[in-house]
Parts: C-alpha cells; sequence; structure tokens
C-alpha cells in the first residue's frame, strides 16, 4: 500500500509519533482502510470520530464513508483523502497546541467546575477543555482570549466531536456559522448543526432521581422526551 503515495506524504505519516493517530495512520496503510469497529474492538478506543479527528489535525486528509459491520449494519470506514490536500505537510505534524492547565483554572474561576452543555457541576478533574468552534474550522486561539474556549463533560465532548464532524459545516468551514451553534454556544444560538432546534438538557441528581424514575414508569411505552414535553405543553396554554 505504502507504494501508492508520495514520499513527502508518507514521511508526514511517518513522523507522526502520538498513539492514537498513528494507530490509525499505520492500519490504513498495511489495508487500505479502518473501520469504527475496529478502532473500538481492536484498538479500545470507545470514540472512533475522535481518533479519526487526531489525523486530520495533523493535517492528513481522511475520507469518511459507509461500510458493513459485522453484525449488518452500516458503520464508519477512513481512508487516506488526496495526499496533495495534505496541510502544509510537515509544519503540521505537531497538529494543534495542547491547550494548558492555566486555561482550564482561568475557565473554571470564571464560569465555576461545570460542564457548558449539560450545565452540571462536576469533579474539575474529569472537565475537559474544548474550543467552543472546532479546531478544524476556526483554527488556534490565544489562550488569553478564554472565551474561545468552553469546559466539557467527557460525554459532552464527544457528543460535540460527533457532531461536529456530521454537520455540513465540517467541510464548509465557516466560522460564523459554529458560532451560531448550540455545541459552541448554549447560551446564545440559533440552530443546532444547522438545524432549526432548541435543547434543553436536563440531570437528574440525588433525590431527584427519585423524580426521574417516576417519569419513566409514567412515560410506559413512551420515551421521557415526549412525556415532557406534553407536560409542558399542557402547563404553557
Amino acid at each position: 500500500m505504502m507504494t501508492k503515495y508520495p514520499k513527502e506524504f508518507l514521511d508526514l505519516l511517518e513522523s507522526v509519533k502520538a498513539k492514537r493517530p498513528r494507530t490509525v495512520i499505520q492500519h490504513i496503510l498495511k489495508y487500505g482502510y479502518i473501520t469504527s469497529e475496529e478502532l473500538k474492538n481492536d484498538y479500545g478506543y470507545d470514540h472512533p470520530p475522535r481518533a479519526a479527528r487526531d489525523v486530520r489535525e495533523l493535517g492528513i486528509p481522511l475520507v469518511t464513508y459507509r461500510v458493513q459491520g459485522t453484525d449488518g449494519k452500516k458503520i464508519a470506514a477512513y481512508k487516506f483523502g488526496d495526499p496533495n490536500e495534505a496541510q502544509n505537510a510537515l509544519s503540521k505534524v505537531t497538529g494543534r497546541t495542547v491547550l494548558s492547565k492555566a486555561l482550564k483554572r482561568a475557565l473554571i474561576e470564571k464560569y465555576g467546575a461545570r460542564c457548558f452543555i449539560y450545565l452540571e457541576e462536576m469533579d474539575a478533574t474529569k472537565l475537559q477543555v474544548d474550543h467552543r468552534i472546532p479546531y478544524e474550522i476556526g483554527g488556534e486561539h490565544d489562550e488569553k482570549d478564554i472565551d474561545y474556549f468552553m469546559l466539557l463533560s467527557p460525554s459532552a465532548n464527544r457528543a460535540k466531536s460527533w457532531t461536529c464532524e456530521h454537520c455540513k459545516n465540517w467541510e464548509v468551514k465557516n466560522p460564523s456559522f459554529c458560532m451560531r451553534c448550540y455545541w459552541a454556544h448554549p447560551e446564545n444560538y440559533d440552530h443546532v448543526a444547522g438545524k432549526p432546534e432548541k435543547i434543553v438538557s436536563i440531570v437528574f441528581t440525588g433525590n431527584e432521581v427519585k423524580d426521574y424514575n417516576r417519569l419513566i414508569a409514567l412515560a410506559g411505552e413512551e420515551n421521557a422526551q415526549t412525556v415532557i414535553k406534553r407536560i409542558l405543553h399542557e402547563h404553557l396554554k
């Protein structure tokens, strides 16, 4: 497989030392592609799009397409795109700047130790710092401008990554489009990945778990979201 790529592109691939993107790269070089199923089952990466994103952030083009998984369902697969589209070749191999602990402390001091998406307070060590506008679209920002960044729980970060990578703007790369998106500014947005939607995230904790269990029992064969919407609709009449 390796002989089909230009030497400059192979040099770029070989220069990658970080474990996760290198795993993806070496597998594709050997087999021509790698599936989300292989990333999860063979290599233990529970969030395959994140592994693919690691490669793309190094300026290496990846194409996402669909194949049939072992259970017969369609799953994502990744292969190299046009080597000529490699961004700045070897100058990009270090990828984006690792976000500092000082930035995380500054965000916590300003906003508290809470997830920007789910609004739940949590152990600060579990919170992750992310660009409000994906790095692939908005590029890097000075950490002194802390409002270009956000705190996310691991589950919110995974959900954001998946949604952004499946948004039409992933290819268009218009930063202003992201600025108006829920996943960048949940406190003030007019669309969710391009869809005219509104989202309210509800987290049940402590004694509230009893209310959640009652809600699930009330829902029966319906989902909880449907029941909540119906209750709100009746209340707001």
